[in-house]
Order: C-alpha cells, then structure tokens, then sequence
C-alpha cells in the first residue's frame, strides 16, 4: 500500500492559499514576504523531492504548477515522476507534454485504487479543496507542514470544516527555527 502524504506551507490559523506569489490572492506570497529565509526550514521540500516516486494534486494546482515547474531547477527531480491530478473537469488535451507521464483521476475512488498499488509514497502539492476531501475520506496517511508565525486571516485552508469523528495524529518529527517557522510531520493514526 501506497503513502499519501499532504505537504503544505500553512499559517498557523491553517491558510495555504497563494504561498509563492499567485495573483489574484489578497496575501500573496505570504512565504517570503514577512519571514526571513533560512535554508534549513525548507530542507524537508529537497527530501521529499528525494522520497516521492510520485506527484498529486488538484486540477487548479495543477493548471498553476505544470506551466512553471516543468522548467525550474528547484523542481527538477518532479519532472520524472508520474503525476496524477484529481479532476472531474481537466481534459486529456489539457496536460502538458514537459511535465513526464500524467495521469487524470476522476474520483476519490480512483486515488483509493492508486493507494493500494505497488510504489513509494506519493506527494500532494497545494490542491486545498483535494486535501480537505482525501482527509474527509481517511486517506491521507501523512502530513508535512511548514507553519509560518503568520495569522492570514482569509483565505483557503487545509482542512475541512465537516463535522466529523476525531482524527489523531501522531507526531513523528518536528523542529522550530530561528525565523518562527515550525516543521510539523504528523502520521495520522488508523
């Protein structure tokens, strides 16, 4: 069975929305604009580069990413491994020839399908509303956080506002920096 771990940078009130400057997004670029930059904070997004053997996002992350990260050196270890994107609207013609082998998943089934095959883990990059319904349907296994000392107020969150049963996390890494960032990795416990 397959790991599907969500990594995000998030606030500490849980916005993730627009961290690397998106337009349009009343905080744009929150990630840079107001913490200083320390290269040991954002060691876990070279690991998990490392890790993955595949990507997963949403059709809105994935029409932002696949324009942009095809080309960037930070990215570079994406670009050879397959990518599934969770949409019920995103055509076939639609994908990028740049970006590797890319694969369209029309439903939360399909992703529970993909966990139960054979590979390493897969990573889930932006996509809030694909977070919020993969974690709603318990499959999830793992999150990466990076929480930014930033109160954000509005915007998209990671998770869900569902009423639902208590989901316990198990802290299995964890250390704080210089800058206020938090890195927080949580399994969720089964």
């Amino acid at each position: 069975m397959r790991t599907l771990i969500s990594t995000a940078f998030i606030s500490l009130d849980g916005v993730v929305e627009a961290p690397g400057g998106e337009p349009g997004y009343r905080n744009s670029g929150w990630t840079f604009k107001d913490v200083e930059f320390l290269p040991e904070a954002f060691e876990i997004k070279g690991r998990e580069q490392e890790e993955a053997t595949a990507m997963m996002m949403g059709r809105t992350s994935y029409e932002a990413f696949s324009p942009v990260w095809p080309d960037m050196e930070d990215f570079a270890d994406y670009n050879v491994m397959p990518k599934y994107v969770v949409s019920t609207t995103l055509a076939e013609e639609n994908l990028v020839s740049n970006w590797g082998e890319t694969v369209i998943l029309r439903s939360l089934d399909e992703v529970a399908a993909l966990k139960e095959t054979e590979g390493g883990p897969i990573i889930i990059h932006g996509s809030a509303t694909l977070n919020q319904s993969l974690s709603d349907a318990g499959l999830i296994d793992r999150y990466h956080l990076l929480v930014f000392p930033l109160l954000l107020g509005a915007g998209k969150r990671l998770f869900s506002t569902t009423d639902k049963d208590t989901q316990k996390l198990r802290l299995v890494e964890h250390e704080a920096y210089a800058n206020g960032l938090q890195k927080n990795v949580f399994d969720v416990v089964r």
